[in-house]
């Protein structure tokens, strides 16, 4: 198990897991700045930095999966 998860990790920084690496780069930057917008607005809007931090979390790994559907690997 530890194996397949370290060469996993390993092919992911050689750019060498997914067949368009550009998109996956595009979608984790897209998931980060959703989920970090989300936090900034929960906590301009006045709501505990514990829970938007918790709500904007959930969001945005919730919203991976979306993002991820097309990819393809190698």
């Amino acid at each position: 198990m530890w194996d397949l998860a370290r060469n996993s990790i390993s092919l992911f920084f050689a750019g060498k897991l997914f067949a368009d690496p550009a998109k996956v780069y595009s979608q984790i930057s897209v998931g980060i700045v959703v989920t970090a917008a989300l936090l900034i607005a929960l906590a301009v809007a006045g709501v505990a930095l514990w829970l938007a931090a918790l709500v904007a979390g959930l969001a945005g790994g919730g919203l991976q999966p979306y993002l991820f559907k097309d990819l393809k690997y190698r």
